[in-house]
C-alpha cells in the first residue's frame, strides 16, 4: 500500500493512502490511530480518521516533524504488512429502523419517479445493502455509509434545505446517512430513524462510529411510533 506524509496546518501531520476508501484501508486507519494514540499519549490533542486519511494534531510545541514522519512510515508500512496476514475482525452489525414514507421522506417519491422505480423497489434497495462507516462528519454523530446500490446514486440537491429534522435517512451521491440533529442539508430524504444517534448523556456519545457495519430494516408506522418516531 503506497502512501504520503505531509503537514496539516501548524501542529498537525496528515498520512493519506494512494487508494480508494475500502472497509479494509478504514479497519487499517483506525489499528493506526490506536497505535498513534497509545505511542504518542499527551502530546497528542485530537485525530481524525478520514476516507483514506489520518490525521494527527498535536498539543502547542510538541509535534516534531521529523519524528512524527518516521513514526508513521514506520508503523504504517509495519501494519499494512500485518494486516495482510491475518484476517479483519468483523464487529456486529448495527441494525437501524427505517420509517419509508412520503410522511416523514419529502423526496421518496419524486426520487423514485426519477429513478424509474418503485417506492417499494427503492427502499427494498436501500434496506438490503450492508454499509460500512467509512468517516464522520459536518455534525457530531453524522455518520457516512457507503456504499449504496449502484442504481440508487442520486446527487445532492441543487438547493440544501434549511431545516432537515434529525432522524432523516437520507442519500446523496454513493453514500447514505441519518441526520442525527436538526440542521440544513442538501441529501434527499427517504425514510426516517426514530433511534437517537448522538447524545451527550449516553456512553458512547455516538451510536455510529467510523468502522460499524449498518443495516436498515423497514419498518410500519405503529412501530416507528412505539420506538419514539414522530410524524
Amino acid at each position: 500500500m503506497s502512501f504520503t506524509i505531509g503537514p496539516a496546518g501548524d501542529t498537525a501531520m496528515r498520512l493519506s493512502f494512494q487508494e480508494p476508501p475500502s472497509p479494509r484501508l478504514t479497519r487499517l486507519l483506525l489499528q493506526l490511530q490506536r497505535t498513534a494514540q497509545d505511542y504518542f499519549l499527551n502530546a497528542l490533542s485530537d485525530s481524525v480518521v478520514g476516507y483514506a486519511t489520518l490525521t494527527l494534531f498535536f498539543t502547542p510545541l510538541s509535534l516534531q516533524r521529523d519524528q512524527v514522519t518516521a513514526w508513521l512510515e514506520k508503523t504504517a508500512r509495519s501494519l499494512s504488512d500485518a494486516q495482510e496476514t491475518h484476517a479483519a475482525h468483523s464487529k456486529e452489525t448495527v441494525v437501524l429502523p427505517v420509517f419509508y414514507d412520503p410522511a416523514v421522506a419529502p423526496d421518496l417519491v419524486t426520487l423514485a419517479d426519477d429513478l424509474g422505480m418503485t417506492v417499494d423497489a427503492l427502499t427494498t434497495l436501500h434496506s438490503a445493502t450492508p454499509y460500512f462507516a467509512y468517516a464522520t462528519g459536518f455534525a457530531p454523530g453524522f455518520c457516512y455509509l457507503g456504499t449504496l446500490d449502484p442504481r440508487l446514486k442520486t446527487p445532492r440537491l441543487s438547493t440544501p434545505r434549511q431545516r432537515v429534522p434529525a432522524g432523516a435517512v437520507a442519500i446523496a451521491d454513493q453514500q447514505t446517512a441519518v441526520y442525527p440533529c436538526e440542521s440544513p442539508g442538501g441529501w434527499r430524504i427517504i425514510g426516517a430513524c426514530p433511534v437517537t444517534l448522538f447524545d451527550l448523556a449516553a456512553t458512547p456519545v455516538s451510536t455510529l462510529a467510523v468502522g460499524d457495519s449498518v443495516r436498515f430494516e423497514a419498518i410500519d408506522e405503529q412501530t416507528y411510533r412505539s420506538l419514539g418516531g414522530q410524524l
